[in-house]
């Protein structure tokens, strides 16, 4: 049948959810993602479902992108007999969204809001590289609906680009940010990456002082993995690089932590400050406290109702069971009552809101108090039935989540 996997159920040719799904569709809010696959090149440390002109093949075209993402909300609009309340938010990522023509991507919101209506409020985030946007595709942008940009910095220091393989120049990030501002965008994020071989502590101030500058009122900072398969791993493989430090990753992250608070910007996931509630990344938050989303696009995941499903990988694999009618869902599976646990410890833990004391068991309760004892937990939250990390218990956030489950 198409769409078997070993780890995952089959999936109806038509995409058809079970009614359980259905009906439980929206309780904890409701979004949409589209994923945008292509880049103009790639960089050496990107494992993402990301595609440039020449790796695209036959059945694939940037070109007829937004027609074929529109063949899938078609689809979805079949598929969701019962519609949610309202989209709350729309994310759009990649690969480099900003590639397509800001009309394209107008067209798509348009769609999004014909199917299943946006929420009077709604978040509409686009992801973009600083080098493919300009004041005019910004201002095309605002005007469609998009309320929020987040921009790929990773730094500024000219090394450390050079080695992550980053097209834009090192002011190039500021300045796009600034005129989205300009432009009318509501919120603006720029992203960091710490700890890349070579990157000093000074390189990294200097990021962070630019970041501040720019104006911006969220910041997503996250330490360099280095991922299998990337040219960047090849590197480190062959000894042309050292592999990241974690006591430097762990200082990086406390420096960026000082400097935006002091900046006025406050955590509220371990990787993301914003300056007020209102900035929060909406969009993340759904997917962090087990709100239901539909994912548009080659590779996207989709959960809907205690129902997890992922499209085909590849664009012209995409394309091509579209274009036959079929859905382009790989494959699914059912979260459990143990999934489900397990994901929302794992992802509730990281946010400032912190976890309820009461939804541990009996051993994750000695583990929260084990850490507890070790300065990882806020004793205040603590005593208030509450799990939230610490700064420390920050940078142990992984290890603290372990012994929780």
């Amino acid at each position: 049948m198409p769409g078997e996997l070993p780890d995952g159920e089959a999936v109806p040719r038509d995409g058809a959810l079970p009614p359980f799904a259905l009906e439980a569709s929206g309780r904890r809010g409701f979004g949409v993602y589209l994923h945008v696959p292509f880049c103009a090149s790639r960089c050496g440390y990107c494992d993402f479902n990301t595609y440039t002109a020449t790796e695209l093949g036959g059945g694939a075209s940037r070109d007829e992108y937004a027609e074929t993402v529109l063949a899938e909300l078609r689809l979805a609009s079949r598929v969701m007999t019962k519609k949610p309340k309202k989209v709350d938010t729309v994310f759009v990522g990649g690969g480099t969204p900003t590639l397509l023509p800001a009309d394209d991507l107008a067209r798509i919101l348009a769609a999004i809001d014909d199917t299943w209506g946006l929420a009077p409020d709604a978040e509409v985030t686009t992801e973009a590289n600083p080098e493919s946007v300009d004041p005019a595709y910004l201002r095309t942008l605002r005007r469609a609906g998009f309320t929020r940009i987040s921009l790929g910095m990773q730094s500024t220091a000219p090394g450390v680009l050079r080695i992550l393989e980053r097209q834009h120049s090192a002011g190039r990030a500021p300045a796009a940010a600034i005129e989205a501002r300009e432009a009318g965008f509501e919120h603006v994020n720029l992203d960091l990456i710490y700890g890349t071989p070579g990157e000093t502590a000074e390189d990294f101030a200097r990021s962070l002082d630019a970041v501040i500058a720019a104006g911006v009122d969220h910041v997503s900072a996250y330490a360099l993995i280095v991922e299998d398969g990337t040219r960047l791993a090849a590197r480190m493989r062959r000894g042309e690089l050292p592999y990241p430090d974690d006591d430097v990753a762990a200082d990086r992250y406390l420096a960026a932590d000082r400097a935006l608070t002091a900046a006025g910007f406050s955590w509220y996931e371990v990787s993301n400050w914003a300056t007020t509630p209102e900035a929060r990344c909406r969009h993340n938050l759904l997917y962090w406290t087990g709100g239901d989303w539909w994912g548009l696009g080659p590779g996207a995941h989709s959960h809907v109702g205690g129902v997890r499903w992922w499209n085909v990988k590849h664009p012209s694999a995409y394309a091509k069971r579209l274009a036959a009618g079929e859905t382009p869902a790989l494959a699914r599976e059912l979260l459990t009552d143990a999934d489900r646990h397990m994901e929302d410890v794992m992802l509730r833990v990281r946010l400032a809101s912190g976890l309820p004391l009461a939804a541990l068991d009996e051993a994750g309760r000695a583990g929260a108090k084990s850490a507890l004892v070790r300065g990882l937990l806020d004793q205040d939250a603590y005593g208030e039935g509450r799990i939230v990390l610490t700064r420390d218990g920050r940078l142990l956030a992984d290890g603290v989540i372990r012994e929780l489950l």
